[in-house]
């Protein structure tokens, strides 16, 4: 999966490149757009952005897909154990295809929630948030060798992990630092994760 990433990334660089700004950032974005995630809601006296709200839709239909739909349940099993969910009747490569086109539209409205947030937008944009999110996903006890995980606790995972990041940028942790300590902490929570799995084995 990350060569096919590394590939499609340079693909795509290739392409942004051949635009009339040569690959260069996004700028200027239209005011409606960025308030239509920028803008707040007053709730109680406190503005809460827009966003919070997309990020909590989102995380519904995925805690509904997950718990409630036989396409949660194929994630669990082809998670899990792929061969025993093959022999189960549950089409492998389809479930696999389906996580994989999900994971894309989530994909796609981080970015149009970030462009708006950030007020630009380039091809470097998300660069390495895929670290975040595995980080974010092992905190909140998704397991490496598949089949265990909630989204209660992957929300769980990303608020402790923001907190975390907020408190080093509070702290004045640089941010190469930064990085060394979220790889210490996908490291120690595989490390943990697949400690749990040798003691069940």
């Amino acid at each position: 999966m990350l060569a096919t990433q590394l590939m499609l990334y340079g693909i795509v660089l290739s392409y942004v490149n051949l635009g009339k700004n040569g690959g260069g950032p996004i700028s200027g974005l239209m005011e409606s757009y960025k308030n239509a995630v920028k803008g707040t809601i007053r709730i109680g006296g406190t503005a809460i952005p827009y966003y919070v709200f997309y990020a909590f839709a989102a995380a519904v239909v995925m805690w509904f897909i997950w718990n409630k739909t036989v396409l949660g349940k194929n994630m669990y099993a082809v998670g899990a154990n792929p061969e025993a969910a093959n022999v189960s009747g549950v089409s492998v490569l389809g479930t696999t295809i389906l996580v994989f086109t999900i994971a894309g539209m989530l994909y796609g409205l981080g970015g149009f929630v970030e462009a708006a947030r950030t007020g630009s937008n380039s091809a470097t944009t998300g660069v390495n948030a895929e670290l975040d999110a595995i980080a974010a996903c092992v905190i909140g006890g998704v397991s490496f060798t598949g089949g265990t995980g909630k989204i209660s606790g992957i929300i769980t995972g990303v608020i402790l992990l923001q907190i975390i990041s907020v408190s080093l940028q509070w702290l004045g942790i640089s941010s190469n630092l930064q990085y060394i300590i979220k790889g210490l902490i996908i490291l120690t929570a595989c490390a943990i994760d697949m400690r749990k799995y040798l003691q069940k084995k």
